[in-house]
This record gives structure tokens, sequence and C-alpha cells, in this order.
């Protein structure tokens, strides 16, 4: 473990007495720590090797044993640190060891606005610093921390996540078919169909030859990747109603959720799912909080005599925007004669495609939170249709 003796030269706002608060900046070749002691003004900065979780533990044991000496009297650590590509592993580790963890959203902590401002480690372990003592002050819109999941909440959702990663694997498979038949003069051929490896056989070209030797030997390989896909998609489709058959086991089946949601039209398993495992598994205190965090909130803009909105803030879940916005044309032709429905006909009535497609968007946000108080507090979305018993 190296140590860089740089305090910062600029006063810091002093930290509360009994606390050692800790910023950890991390990245795949050290993880900075910058710490700022009870009294102190100065901040601190080391440094450890990345994912030396044993050397960080002891180095913030340390700092708290020094602040205890100065301070005469017990001392509690305080973590802040971004959500990013290490997850929430060392947040867990963190609080299974005595220390106050926290994970802020990067994207809200603020920076400066120049053009070409300066950027390094140390100085955005100052600035996480800063903002964990402006947070913990209350000082409001300082940043927005996340909720960490629980690992079998964030291990239940990869089911859903595994499905869309192999879709678009499917995807891509029968695009390369039928490219290489398309240059071929072959236009009818259906990758996905059962009898594709013997209509495969039967296939000529344009210009009635037989298909180039080469050619059939790479489709023959290309269907063995798609055979091995289609099975994978299957076999995690299972899973993923498994999952939610024990979900509705653990609980009372007239009160399950994914059940709940199931019974309306336009929802199958695989929408229910993604809504219960990446939405609808925690707690949301408003309908904002519900659009925010799936990235449907509109982003203002205001100054002065100028006011236009930029359109969605597109800063939430991607896959549950992406599911949303499916969902929304579905329920439009499943469930003609709901209030939502019909408020989307209202406005879009002479308007052109672009236009359509905004609306489309305000829809999927309407709907997520009527679904979101329809799971939680039983409120059926207005005029909406059930499936047949």
């Amino acid at each position: 473990m190296s140590i860089i003796d740089c305090p910062d030269a600029r006063s810091a706002t002093a930290v509360e007495n009994g606390i050692v608060a800790v910023s950890l900046e991390l990245s795949r070749s050290k993880w900075l720590v910058t710490s700022l002691l009870p009294g102190c003004e100065k901040m601190s900065k080391h440094v450890v090797p990345a994912g030396a979780a044993a050397a960080l533990l002891a180095l913030l044991e340390r700092r708290r044993r020094r602040a205890e000496e100065q301070a005469g009297g017990p001392v509690r650590v305080i973590a802040i640190e971004e959500a990013g590509l290490d997850g929430f592993w060392l947040h867990r580790l963190l609080e299974a060891s005595g220390i106050e963890s926290h994970v802020v959203d990067a994207a809200s902590v603020a920076v400066p606005r120049r053009r070409r401002r300066s950027k390094s480690d140390g100085i955005d372990g100052e600035t996480l610093l800063r903002t964990l003592l402006a947070w913990r002050r209350g000082e409001p819109r300082v940043c927005s921390m996340v909720r960490p999941p629980s690992p079998r909440e964030e291990d239940r959702r990869r089911v859903v996540r595994e499905r869309a990663v192999l879709i678009r694997e499917r995807i891509a498979l029968t695009n390369r078919i039928g490219g290489l038949l398309m240059s071929q003069g072959v236009t009818d051929y259906q990758p996905l169909r059962r009898d594709r490896r013997q209509r495969l056989e039967t296939l000529v070209t344009g210009d009635g030859r037989a298909l180039p030797p080469q050619i059939k030997r790479e489709l023959l390989r290309a269907l063995d990747r798609l055979d091995l896909v289609l099975s994978q998609i299957k076999a995690v489709e299972a899973e993923r109603d498994a999952v939610q058959e024990a979900a509705a086991r653990a609980t009372a089946a007239a009160d399950d959720p994914a059940r709940l949601l199931l019974r309306l039209r336009a929802i199958g398993p695989q929408t229910a799912a993604v809504l219960m495992l990446e939405a609808f598994y925690r707690r949301f205190d408003n309908r904002r909080q519900v659009a925010a965090f799936a990235g449907l909130a509109p982003s203002p803009w205001q100054s002065g005599a100028v006011a236009h909105d930029q359109g969605i803030s597109k800063a939430g879940q991607p896959y549950l925007r992406k599911t949303m916005v499916e969902l929304a044309w579905l329920w439009r032709r499943h469930q003609p004669g709901s209030a939502l429905s019909r408020w989307f006909a209202q406005r879009a009535r002479g308007q052109d495609r672009r236009r359509r497609r905004t609306l489309i968007v305000a829809l999927a946000r309407k709907l997520l939170v009527a679904l979101w108080r329809y799971v939680s507090a039983g409120v059926v979305p207005e005029g909406a249709a059930f499936k047949a018993a």
C-alpha cells in the first residue's frame, strides 16, 4: 500500500465531531482514499491497489484509531463511493465491517461548468467528500444517493437481463443468415422455423444454382450457434418462470404483484418479470421517483425568457424504459377502452409520426405510475380490462 502525503491546501468544511468522512475513488488500477478527520481542515489522500479490500479496511481502521486518539472518544467512519462497474460488493463489505457506506449517482454530483475543467482522481475524491458532508448537513438537491439492492434482489434480476442479451444475439444471428442468403438471391428463408435445416438443403440461388459449398457450410455453423442461443433462451425463460412461482408461493397468491400484473391484458410473463425485478422490487415514495427511476421524467430547460423541454432524462434503467415503451404500444392495442389509451388517442389525433412517438413515451410514463399504484396500493388503472379466467 502506498501513501500520498499531499493534504489539500484549501480549507474544507469541518467535519462533525465523532465522524471520519471518507471518499473512495475506484478505478481498475488503484483506489484513492480521501479522508477528513474530526476537527481537521485538511484532507488526506492514500492509495491502495484496486481490489485490495483487506488493505482498505486496515487503512480505514488506522484512520479511525488516529481520530479517536485526537478526539479522546469513540469515532465512526462514513464512506461514499460512486456507483459504477464495481457494483455493490464493496458497499456490502464496508457495511458488514461496521462502516456506514453510501453509494452516490455520479451524474448527480455538481461539478464546475467550465468548458475545460480540471479533472483528476484527487479532485474527484475531494468533490465526493464535500458532497458527503453537504448531504449529511441536510442541504437539499446536493446529490442522489443510490439504494443498493440486496444480493438476492441483484441476483434475481439477472434472469431478465440475460434473456435480453440472448435476444440480441438471436437477432444478430438471424440477420447474419438473412444477409448471406440475400447475397445469393434468396429472400424467403426463415431461420427461426423448425424446418430451417431441411429448407436450407433445398435452397437455390437467384440464378438457379445450388448454394456455393463454403456459404452453405458457413450457414450451417450459424444455424448451430442459433440452435444454442434458442436452447439457452428456453432455459432462461424456464428459470424466469420458476422465480415468479417461488415469489408467488412466498406471498399470498391473490396479493402476489406478478400475478396481479399478469391478470391485465397486454402484459405477459416477460413484461411482468421485468417490472417486478427491475422496478417494483423496491419502495417508491411518490410517482416522481417512479418515473425518474426509469429515466422517463421530463427535463425542462428554463432560463429567463427561454423555456423549452429537453425530453426525458434517460437517467434510469434503460431496459426498464425500453420495456415500458414497448408495453405502451401493446396497451393501446389490447386496452383500447382504458383511460390511458383514450388520453393517447385524443392527443395523437391528427398528429404526425414524430409527435406520436413523443406521446407514446408520455403514455409509458403514465402507465408505469399506474401499474406502480396497482401493485402497491391495489388501484386498478381506470378502464383496464382483465384477461379471461
